[in-house]
């Protein structure tokens, strides 16, 4: 439904991370809305943006710059195609990391038309030099074309048809502050609650022509991670397994049992958040643990349980990044099913310090 193509740590192989694959790409431009009605939640966000979006149309101006950030898979790039549709103008999308030299920016914002959209996703991660290009080109429509080299090196300045930046990130406070200052709007994409998810699922389901009842919708989105990137694609798998084991029609029964061969669990957790956590309650008491022994614990590499992992469990309350290494909290124990060691020096009949 709402989705980005914004890259991120996770594997694609992952059935619950937020990078879209191939096939996650193909599906989501059948199904992303087609404006701001269309778009389910960010219900502060759409407010904000349609008011900015119909005062330009009514200025017969083009729009502020927008940046947007976020999780990956909250809809930052239909968004910009959405700003795009809205206002009625082409859209030119390409990628922060794809523009490592200013001459790359200036080439892109030479051939730009008027009132035209520029998607600029994980704009944090462009060159130094692109940024500072940048600065004046959305200012001053304005950018300075540097001809020869060394002293004879000369300035010369190329005007831009007026047009609109749209740029996205997850990590809005990588963005240096004169960046960040040229944008007349910024909104923040938060993590959806399930009854959007399923809001999210039902549209979905429609659209791929697939039966599905309210509670199979509930099931499906409670396992998404407040992501409907995620919910989109596990609604597939579990039509597939609709389509296979049973009648087609996607109900509680039939998406519990699909997310349970697929290893997603209640609460959105896959296999390796379990082995995290499993290895931290298991193997060390609950921890505190350092990162580099809970990933070889796991068997995995320590940046791939610090950005793939942790963001998940942290944000769920089953782990705690503390200064002396990682703690899991009562509520990990719980989802576990497991019962955490009793305090040393309680039990037993031991004394405590004051002789209880």
């Amino acid at each position: 439904m709402n989705w980005d193509d914004t890259t991120d740590p996770a594997a694609p192989e992952r059935l619950v991370g937020s990078v879209a694959d191939g096939e996650d790409q193909a599906v989501e431009a059948a199904l992303r809305p087609k404006d701001l009605g269309e778009f389910i939640g960010q219900e502060k966000v759409r407010e904000q943006l349609d008011l900015v979006l119909r005062a330009a149309r009514a200025r017969g101006a083009t729009a502020d710059h927008v940046l947007l950030s976020g999780a990956p898979g909250l809809g930052k790039t239909t968004l910009s195609m959405i700003i795009a549709a809205e206002m009625g103008a082409p859209i030119r999308i390409t990628s922060g990391p794809a523009i490592q030299h200013a001459g790359d920016l200036a080439a892109i914002l030479s051939s730009l038309q008027e009132g035209e959209v520029l998607f600029l996703d994980e704009i944090h991660r462009m060159s130094r030099p692109a940024e500072e290009m940048l600065y004046m080109a959305m200012e001053d429509f304005r950018v300075d074309v540097i001809v020869g080299k060394g002293p004879g090196a000369t300035a010369i300045p190329l005007e831009l048809p007026p047009f609109t930046l749209v740029g996205a990130t997850t990590r809005a406070g990588l963005l240096p502050p004169p960046l960040r200052d040229r944008f007349g709007f910024t909104a923040h994409m938060e993590f959806y609650e399930p009854a959007e998810l399923q809001r999210v699922v039902h549209r979905s389901a429609n659209l791929l022509d697939v039966e599905i009842d309210p509670h199979g919708a509930a099931e499906i989105s409670g396992r998404s991670r407040g992501t409907p990137r995620i919910a989109n694609r596990l609604l597939r798998r579990v039509r597939d397994y609709a389509q296979v084991k049973a009648d087609g029609v996607i109900t509680r029964e039939i998406a519990s049992a699909a997310l349970a061969v697929y290893e997603v669990d209640a609460r959105g957790l896959d296999r390796l958040d379990r082995a995290v956590l499993q290895a931290l309650l298991k193997l060390f008491g609950g921890g505190p643990v350092g990162l580099s022994t809970l990933a070889v614990a796991v068997g995995e590499e320590r940046e791939t349980v610090e950005e793939v992992a942790e963001p998940f469990l942290v944000r769920e309350g089953l782990l705690a990044r503390t200064p002396r290494g990682r703690v899991a909290t009562p509520a990990a124990w719980n989802h576990l099913g497991l019962t955490p060691p009793r305090p040393a020096g309680t039990g037993n009949g031991q004394q405590n310090l004051f002789g209880g």
